[in-house]
């Protein structure tokens, strides 16, 4: 079964309410829940679980909904969670009325993911962020820290 994310809500957060936050407190809110998470979140099935300046934590459980035709996890999985991770960890970075959106991102696969690997995390890190861009590295591991995927990203910092 997914990551069932009791007491949040999904949808956007306005602009204007995202502009009046620093990136730390919007994605705080997303971790708390008093900001609803995307609705790709609710898709998939992940939560945003930890956040300090420059580092997210996002936790999902693979199921059968998951599944690639061979029968493990789809490699979109992994991308999705480590895209939010690293995107997130840069956001939480930056100042009141700035945001990012990711301009790459490289990710490699280590081990497959089944339903039967359980809880998995994916950890997003700031590298370095400057004035307009920022890097960020990811790893998800499952229960045992086992890495079974990791990869890097450059974000465009934005004034919004």
């Amino acid at each position: 079964m997914s990551t069932r994310v009791t007491g949040k809500s999904y949808g956007t957060v306005p602009a204007e309410k995202q502009k009046a936050m620093s990136g730390l407190e919007f994605v705080q809110g997303l971790v708390d829940g008093t900001l609803p998470l995307n609705t790709m979140a609710k898709t998939v099935g992940y939560d945003i679980v930890a956040v300090t300046s420059g580092r997210v934590v996002i936790a999902c459980e693979p199921n059968d909904t998951h599944l690639n035709p061979a029968g493990t996890v789809h490699g979109g999985l992994s991308t999705i969670l480590l895209d939010s991770a690293m995107g997130l960890a840069i956001r939480s970075t930056q100042d009141k009325g700035f945001g990012s959106t990711t301009l790459e991102f490289k990710i490699s696969l280590v081990r497959p993911i089944t339903p039967q690997t359980g809880l998995i995390t994916a950890e997003g890190v700031v590298l370095n962020c400057g004035r307009r861009v920022g890097t960020a590295e990811g790893r998800i591991t499952d229960r045992q820290g086992r890495l079974l995927a990791h990869g890097t990203t450059t974000c465009l910092i934005f004034e919004m």
